[in-house]
């Protein structure tokens, strides 16, 4: 049976049961919509860099509390040893599956220019000791209210399912830090390991109101890539007598180009930047290196191997060409704190909560957006080997007439991590609220 088939006839079969449930829903979201968005504008207003989410965790604690749920404050232990300010919220109705259902708390620095009435003010001090803007950029205020109105309504509906809601508010996303380091401090240990992990993100992409199903891989693995070419220095009138790293460097990022293009078959989406490069400081004075900063994406770990083994050849090609003697080979060192695997949506939950999705949503309302080389921790819940089947969704976010607009005339719209993003928070809200309703509901329904 084809999987387009399969959809329609679930579809079909819980169609009755869903649309009588959809209607209960909404009419519990409407309720709950105005508190919803003061507390949405409430986290808009107050963002907190990542590691630093101390009133955002706190926020969402109370509320989770106050809903009914055990909650435990402060889980997470980064690899410095220092604490994190994840958040777990248990609410347990019955023997059935274990659901995890996860937020981001953290925002970015960035300085917001909205012009909202909510708009963010807070400046504050990043790690290198810079004054910063800091700004929820990536929806993830969006993404706390929507899960905390889908945490309420479940808990008031238990006599509609059965099993273990597990929510999960995730420090450190931006960072992609907070995942691991929740996992690294006894998740799976101290508390139920789940069934299932759901989550969703908000596009501009996708008009509000709308949401976007992704199935197989939906966001890329990434992985930061230091590299050190490492030269002669000498004056800069006198460059026979050096072995210049800035020349290097320059070949260096035009030979990598055809990694993706030339050693990568054209069938595996890949993507290797440099996104930042150091070296020199001062006119006629050849430097002894220059530093450069990358960031690798692919969907398979295979591809990524090869982009990875690339970089390193590359780099002790272009040094052996350059005649620097073998004690000051260049320097290449993989990340280990920023990796994240690929997210990958179990195709037998995609396909399942599809169905789920067009009942609550109206199937109009549900799309097949493309994968995308953006990446995030989320797929660390499912462990390795995809032992947990995970699923993320696609929230709309984009004002349908801009939207519009903006594919008409090929302006794209203010994206993720830009100080305009701006999301239409009705109906985007909404459904994100009925969303993760109604796929819980679905995965521990009677």
């Amino acid at each position: 049976m084809g999987t387009a088939k399969a959809e329609l006839l679930l579809l079909a079969s819980l169609a009755p049961l869903l649309t009588a449930q959809t209607q209960d829903i909404r009419s519990l979201v409407d309720r709950e919509l105005p508190a919803l968005t003061a507390v949405y504008q409430d986290l808009h207003a107050h963002p907190e860099l990542s590691q630093h989410e101390e009133r955002t965790s706190a926020t969402l604690a109370d509320a989770l509390r106050k809903a009914g749920y055990a909650v435990t404050e402060r889980v997470g232990k980064y690899s410095d040893g220092s604490q994190a300010f994840g958040v777990v919220a248990i609410l347990k109705n019955g023997a059935g599956p274990v659901v995890l259902a996860r937020t981001e708390l953290d925002a970015l620095p960035v300085e917001e220019k909205t012009g909202l009435a909510y708009a963010s003010r807070v400046r504050t001090t990043n790690a290198a000791g810079q004054e910063v803007g800091v700004m929820h950029a990536c929806g993830h205020d969006l993404h706390m209210a929507a899960l905390l109105g889908a945490a309420r309504i479940l808990a008031g509906m238990k006599d509609r399912w059965s099993g273990t809601l597990m929510i999960i508010g995730q420090p450190a996303e931006e960072t992609i830090g907070g995942a691991s380091a929740v996992l690294a401090d006894g998740l799976y240990t101290r508390f139920p390991r789940p069934d299932y992990a759901i989550a969703q993100h908000d596009t501009p992409d996708i008009e509000a109101g709308k949401v976007g199903v992704v199935s197989g891989p939906a966001l890329a693995s990434s992985t930061s890539v230091d590299v050190i070419l490492r030269g002669v220095g000498g004056h800069g009138a006198r460059p026979e007598t050096a072995k210049d790293p800035i020349v290097m460097a320059a070949e260096f990022i035009m030979e990598i180009q055809t990694i993706v293009s030339r050693q990568i078959s054209p069938l595996d989406p890949a993507v290797v930047t440099v996104g930042s490069i150091h070296g020199g400081s001062k006119h006629n004075i050849i430097p002894d290196d220059v530093t450069l900063q990358l960031t690798t994406r692919s969907y398979s770990d295979e591809v990524r191997k090869k982009i990875l083994a690339a970089i390193e050849r590359t780099a002790r090609g272009v040094a052996l060409t350059a005649g620097v003697p073998e004690d000051r080979a260049p320097i290449v060192k993989v990340s280990a704190g920023e990796y994240v695997p690929a997210t990958y949506n179990d195709p037998k939950l995609a396909g399942r909560l599809k169905a789920v999705l067009a009942a609550a949503l109206g199937e109009s309302n549900v799309t097949e957006p493309r994968p995308e080389m953006g990446a995030e921790d989320f797929g660390l819940f499912g462990l390795e080997g995809r032992q947990i089947p995970i699923f993320m969704l696609r929230l709309g976010a984009a004002d349908p007439r801009e939207l519009a607009e903006s594919l008409r005339t090929g302006t794209p719209l203010p994206s993720l991590h830009s100080s305009l993003f701006r999301p239409q928070v009705e109906p985007a809200l909404r459904t994100g609220v009925l969303a993760m309703t109604a796929m819980a509901l679905d995965l521990m329904r009677k």
